[in-house]
């Protein structure tokens, strides 16, 4: 038991809802059974960020509120996207420790306290490494892919089979908010920042309740567009393979017009047109995506709004601009 004199450190908890008004309630029964055996020993709040549900998740949430104190609601003007809702949860968090949990329940909220136990080792980032999780083969080879690609692209270090579901201490927190992009990409700014990390390895679950927004065809672009977003955050090798190809492509163009000035005949005349014609669309792709993030960066809009009409915060911050 901690001495009543002596002040309890505080754990946040995140946790990003859109349209979850079906499971909210089943979850917030199972986070209170997780983090019972830490109530003696830490404050906990849980922060609900409401992506501007269209359901009854916000009034659900409010509920809660009212039968809880630490539960905490934020709630934005529309739906900015899950990346945002998390980067939003952060900034307002008072923690001495940040966790990052989804509220269906795939990332098991029981794992919270080992994550804690690992934190009170000395370990700043804690994060879960995915292992099996119940979809189609396909998708989750994909997702292989994707984590993979990313790394051996990536400019910096990026671990695999990660995501947002981890414990970090609010210096770590402090860094990640450093940041400024249009496109927040928490799990590759957790692994640039350093600190001394650990993955503890678990099985996804299935979903408490409810349909998850990454089903269908909506889902699958979902995910190809962050796959790429994500891309563009972590690397900028599309970018380099545009020289990487040029090198060889213009020594090829010399090759060739040297072979039609001795023998016209011989030369591959419509293999280099249609080289040169592939390189070119390539290259304005890649520079056309990069150069739309850097147009976003430049104009600098706020990553997400708040609706403070239907914001419930026990620690109200001075400075909202993120």
């Amino acid at each position: 038991m901690s001495s009543p004199n002596i002040k309890k450190k505080k754990i946040s908890v995140v946790c990003p809802v859109f349209n979850e008004g079906d499971i909210i309630s089943l979850y917030y029964e199972r986070f209170q059974k997780a983090m019972s055996c830490l109530q003696d020993r830490y404050q906990i709040e849980l922060i609900f960020v409401n992506n501007c549900s269209e359901d009854n998740t916000l009034s659900i949430a409010m509920k809660l509120h009212s039968q809880n104190s630490s539960v905490q609601v934020i709630s934005l003007t529309r739906n900015f996207g899950y990346q945002a809702s998390v980067l939003c949860g952060l900034n307002f968090a008072t923690g001495d420790a940040i966790v990052v949990n989804d509220v269906d329940g795939e990332d098991p909220p029981e794992l919270i306290p080992m994550f804690v136990e690992q934190w009170e080792k000395g370990y700043d980032i804690i994060y879960g490494k995915r292992g099996k999780r119940s979809e189609f083969l396909g998708l989750t080879l994909c997702r292989k892919l994707f984590y993979r690609l990313t790394r051996a692209i990536a400019d910096n270090d990026f671990i695999l089979d990660m995501a947002e579901f981890s414990l970090f201490t609010r210096r770590v927190r402090d860094e990640v908010l450093r940041t400024k992009t249009s496109f927040p990409f928490i799990r590759n700014e957790l692994a640039y920042v350093g600190f001394r990390q650990i993955g503890i390895s678990y099985d996804r679950e299935e979903r408490i309740g409810g349909k998850g927004n990454y089903v269908g065809i909506a889902g699958m672009c979902r995910m190809i567009k962050f796959a790429v977003a994500g891309i563009l955050t972590a690397s900028t090798f599309p970018l380099r393979l545009t020289f990487y190809l040029a090198v060889p492509l213009l020594l090829s163009n010399f090759l060739v017009l040297f072979v039609y000035f001795l023998t016209p005949e011989k030369a591959p005349l419509p293999l280099i047109y249609i080289l040169n014609t592939m390189f070119l669309i390539a290259a304005v792709t890649f520079l056309s995506a990069y150069m739309a993030r850097v147009y976003k960066d430049g104009i600098a809009r706020p990553i997400f709004v708040v609706d403070w009409l239907n914001t419930i915060l026990n620690d109200h911050p001075t400075n909202h601009k993120v």
